[in-house]
Formats: structure tokens, C-alpha cells, sequence
């Protein structure tokens, strides 16, 4: 059994407060991209859960997005199962393949898409049949972009991202592609957050109340943390310069970074800026977005 984790970009990324518990309420448009891993899973009876991949991964599986949402949905599992079929639950396993394509530290939300692949591919595996609340509500312990990936789309998300408002999904206009590259460079959170902007909710409010979905590349796309990013990462700036000099409608930093994603009039214009970019790249990929299946 096999599921597809897309990834996601940001069309709008602002920085609203910092909370009283150290995290930062945000406001921000998502939408998936068609572009990300794949995890398969075949059933075990022995309770274990076991993660190989691809590629050798720099971490211990044990601190893998995958794992923990396939240890948290199967804890969910046992905790609401009665007392007579609690042991079954226990012996809820799996061994978990996870192709890995997208680049890490990147701003696409590579692993918590994986995380949700899991929480979808188990809840089919082990016929736990709950609805996609639940798993928001599971993938939300996980990471805040967890939630919004459980399902897809298009959405405006606050809080920590985990407040979730879906929109009929966005389309790019017939013929425009997305092009979307990582620099070889990377963000670590902290330089992300280090001096960014907190611009409180007016300029959120704003975009939302004057939100046009049929044009949304020329609707002031925004990202606060290119303030913040760029002066200490200025390759992620100067990606972001050549996208619009190679002639995309429209370039934005994602997420916290550091990939950079543009909006082109063709498909073969998009893979002539994707060639041009390779030399201060260590991923791209010419796409389009990815909408959920009804």
C-alpha cells in the first residue's frame, strides 16, 4: 500500500505576535505542490513499527516525523479502543518505506508531509477508519504544518498554523507552471525567527478580507521572514532576484526557508529558469499545484 506526501509552499507568511509560550501566532495562505515523497507500508501483527528508506537519512529513525505519527496514531488507537480488543490494538505494526526526494531544511514541509502520508496510509492499513479530524488533531502534536497536510489543498491557516480554514483549491492559470528550487544553502529556524518582523494582525486581516483567488500571484504575495533571512542567507535573496530576472510573474521565499518558488507564463519557460538555477541548487522541480481528490 503506498501513499504520496506533496509538499507545500506559502503564498502569504506573516508574523503576527510572539505567544507567551515562546511560539509565534502566524497568518498564512498554504497550498500544496505536486512534489514530495512516498511512503509505502505493509501490515505487521507484532505491534512493530519499522522505517527503512531510500537514501541513508542523517537522523535516528526514532526522531523521523514518520515514526513518531505512526507511534501517535497507533497510542491513539489503543487509548480508544475498549478493553476487550485493547490488545489487538497493541499489535498494530507496520514496516514503513520512505522514498525520500524532498530536500530537508527547506521551507516545503518535506517531513511533516511525510508524517501525514503516515497518519492517512495507517488509518487505511490498520482500518482504523477515522475521519481527517482526528488525524489533524494527532498531526497537530507533531508539527503545525502537519494538520493543513493531512488534507490538502488550499487554506488559510493561524495560531501556530493548526486553525484551519479551506478554500476552494486554487488552479494556476491554463498553461502557467511552478517552479520551485532549494539553493545550496539551508535556514535553521532559529535564523528564520532571529529578528523577523512581528507586524500584529492588520496587515492579516487585510489580505484575508481582500483575498481574490483568481489572481492570487498579483495579489501582494508577502513572506516576513525574507526579512530576517535574506541578509544572513543571501543566496536564498539572490535566487529569489533570479527568478524574476529569468522572467517569472512572481517569486517567494517558503516558509521560513530557504526554497524559492516562482510562477511562469509556460512549462518550457519554467525548465529554461530551472537549468539556469542549477549552479546555486541542490533541488528543483518544474510543477504545477496538487489538489486533493475529491
Amino acid at each position: 500500500m503506498k501513499e504520496y506526501a506533496p509538499s507545500k509552499i506559502n503564498l502569504f507568511l506573516d508574523v503576527i505576535r510572539k505567544r507567551e509560550d515562546g511560539y509565534h501566532d502566524l497568518g498564512t495562505v498554504f497550498q500544496t505542490i505536486d512534489a514530495g515523497d512516498t511512503l509505502s507500508a505493509e501490515l505487521r501483527n507484532d505491534g512493530e513499527i519499522v522505517l527503512t528508506y531510500n537514501n541513508p537519512q542523517e537522523y535516528p529513525v526514532q526522531s523521523d516525523l514518520v515514526y513518531k505519527a505512526a507511534v501517535a496514531l497507533k497510542a491513539y488507537a489503543v487509548e480508544q479502543a475498549s478493553t476487550c480488543v485493547a490488545s489487538s490494538a497493541q499489535n498494530l505494526g507496520a514496516d514503513l518505506y520512505l522514498e525520500k526526494v524532498m530536500p530537508l531544511g527547506a521551507g516545503l514541509g518535506g517531513g511533516s508531509a511525510d508524517a501525514a502520508a503516515a497518519l492517512r496510509l495507517l488509518n487505511r492499513l490498520w482500518n482504523l477508519n477515522y475521519p481527517a479530524e482526528v488525524l489533524e488533531g494527532i498531526g497537530a502534536k507533531l508539527g503545525a504544518d502537519v494538520p493543513f497536510l493531512v488534507r490538502g489543498g488550499s487554506a488559510f491557516a493561524e495560531g501556530i498554523g493548526e486553525k484551519l480554514t479551506f478554500m476552494d483549491p486554487l488552479q494556476l492559470a491554463d498553461g502557467e507552471f511552478l517552479l520551485v528550487c532549494t539553493p545550496l544553502d539551508s535556514v535553521p529556524t532559529k535564523d528564520a525567527y532571529a529578528g523577523v518582523p512581528k507586524s500584529g494582525p492588520d496587515r492579516w486581516e487585510a489580505y484575508k478580507s481582500g483575498w481574490q483567488p483568481q489572481s492570487f500571484w498579483q495579489s501582494s504575495l508577502f513572506n516576513a521572514f525574507e526579512v530576517s533571512v535574506f541578509p544572513k542567507h543571501p543566496l536564498v535573496e539572490q535566487m529569489k532576484a533570479e527568478f524574476l530576472r529569468l522572467g517569472a510573474k512572481c517569486a517567494l521565499m517558503s516558509g521560513s526557508g530557504a526554497s524559492v518558488f516562482g510562477v511562469f507564463a509556460s512549462k518550457s519557460q519554467a525548465e529554461a529558469a530551472a537549468e539556469a538555477m542549477k549552479p546555486i541548487s541542490r533541488y528543483q522541480k518544474v510543477t504545477r499545484f496538487w489538489v486533493p481528490a475529491l
